[in-house]
């Protein structure tokens, strides 16, 4: 093995290939046993190299691009649809995933002036340097917490309810953690430390496990809440070239009215996907009222997203409407994609003739506002696409609510991996705050997925489903704290790494 390793092109073809091995186990593959395997691999290769610090930088880097490459592949997707873009899909394909295999650089050239070893100390210090950056990753430059170790045990959902206490960061730091543990076969630790510490590291998943289990299981005896109303979650399945065209607004509002099946003696709340309604902002919505009032009565509420205008400044908005299309609420969204509903650099670019991806030309603005709705006694927060893959950032005033409802537009990603990657978001934010999740997505997955992050129902073509009942826990410990409980974790780290560096220098 060290021969090969001897060569540079070796090594780094290695890293790459550990890198797209590892991508494996997320979903929708979620094979997680192959981290036990790869994520050892990795230190003990750094390991090898930690005295060449560009060496050691370049490990990681070869293995975040291969990870990346791998499991992002589909941003490509979203290129397809402007023949304008097209020319940049071979750029996007490699500059992205080699942008984000610089963090994972940064992981292992940090990791390696630190003496490493085949000992505990050593994954120690390569765990806290790996979930910080990837907790670097989530904030930094708008933050993109896309595929992080932790969404390998995304099927595991006992292992998950930890994650009401400690959030995402914290449980990607323990499961790093633990992924790294075999590398202790490596050393020449007396067998029966080693064996110690295999053991104590499995009991403490099976510790955690078994903690999920019974919190399922003690849920599951819960009695539901019946709502006031029926939400009725709409599954479009429009196909995204067909907004990009100059479509008939009234002939597209008609289709989706009529799709939702309205039923005029029952109260329900409609929910619609993300930018549904295109060809025209909020304001123009009022010509078609006729049609809302033809399909709706006063028993029924339409929530839906659809682009709006303010002050010459353009927004994502989800709107929530009455069956005469008058406004009860408006929430302008507050994380947007770059590029994708903005363009970085917006006059560099420009000049060189390029626009953000989604239609029109002018980039979206965002706003800082997030409340809490209330409708017929459904109190909601309101989401935009990815604004769901952000832990700790749901719910800035705190307040009370019932669900987290998410509007997305999936058709950018195609027939690819991203859609069942985004809906593992819904599960993770779903344990975390301790609340329902309703996600309506056009060309995604629908789903409604409950506060323990079981998917109840869903639905991938186009249809829809009815949520008449909920069941309700109470606010979640990470809910009230949010993500300064991983900076305990840090701390907790960073003392067993001080002793462990003490005992070992004695």
């Amino acid at each position: 093995m060290k021969s090969i390793l001897e060569n540079k092109a070796y090594l780094y073809l290695i890293c790459l290939l550990l890198g797209i091995i590892t991508s494996f186990s997320l979903p929708p593959y979620n094979f997680a046993f192959i981290n036990f395997l790869t994520l050892p691999t990795l230190l003990y290769i750094l390991i090898n190299y930690a005295h060449k610090k560009i060496i050691s930088f370049f490990i990681g880097l070869a293995f975040g691009f291969g990870y990346f490459i791998s499991n992002l592949y589909w941003i490509t997707n979203s290129l397809k649809f402007d023949i304008n873009f097209k020319f940049i899909i071979p750029f996007a394909l490699i500059l992205i995933p080699l942008f984000l295999g610089i963090f994972y650089g940064l992981v292992t050239f940090l990791s390696s002036f630190f003496n490493l070893k085949n000992k505990l100390s050593s994954v120690l210090i390569f765990s806290i340097f790996f979930g910080g950056i990837e907790f670097l990753r989530s904030f930094i430059f708008g933050g993109f917490p896309w595929n992080l170790i932790v969404f390998s045990i995304s099927n595991y959902l006992p292992s998950l309810q930890i994650l009401s206490y400690v959030g995402t960061y914290s449980l990607n730091l323990l499961s790093i953690t633990i992924f790294l543990l075999p590398i202790i076969f490596f050393n020449k630790l007396k067998s029966s430390l080693t064996a110690l510490i295999f053991c104590s590291g499995l009991i403490l998943v099976v510790i955690n496990y078994l903690y999920g289990y019974f919190n399922i299981k003690n849920f599951e005896k819960k009695k539901y809440d019946k709502l006031d109303s029926v939400i009725r979650v709409v599954s479009p399945n429009i196909p995204i070239e067909r907004f990009l065209t100059n479509q008939s607004p009234e002939k597209n509002i008609d289709e989706l009215l009529t799709l939702s099946n309205p039923n005029k003696s029952k109260k329900k709340i409609f929910i619609f996907p993300e930018g549904i309604i295109t060809s025209i902002y909020f304001k123009d919505l009022k010509l078609f009222k006729d049609i809302f009032k033809k399909k709706y009565n006063l028993n029924h509420k339409v929530i839906l997203g659809i682009n709006s205008i303010k002050d010459n400044k353009i927004y994502n908005s989800l709107v929530v409407l009455n069956n005469n299309s008058d406004l009860l609420y408006k929430y302008n969204k507050n994380k947007l994609v770059p590029f994708g509903e903005f363009l970085p650099f917006e006059k560099f670019f420009k000049r060189v003739g390029l626009k953000k991806i989604t239609q029109g030309y002018q980039s979206f603005s965002s706003d800082n506002k997030r409340e809490v709705f209330n409708i017929d006694q459904f109190k909601f927060i309101p989401l935009i696409c990815y604004e769901i893959i952000y832990s700790g950032k749901i719910n800035p005033n705190k307040k009370y609510y019932d669900f987290i409802l998410n509007i997305s537009e999936d058709g950018w990603f195609g027939k690819s991996i991203g859609p069942a990657q985004h809906l593992t978001h819904s599960i993770f934010r779903s344990i975390e705050e301790g609340k329902n999740v309703i996600r309506s997505s056009n060309n995604g997955v629908s789903a409604f997925v409950n506060p323990k992050g079981q998917i109840i129902k869903q639905i991938r073509e186009k249809g829809y489903f009815d949520i008449n009942k909920i069941k309700r826990v109470d606010k979640t410990y990470f809910a009230k704290h949010g993500n300064k409980i991983f900076f305990y974790f840090v701390l907790i780290y960073t003392t067993f790494i001080v002793i462990l560096k003490i005992r070992e220098n004695k």
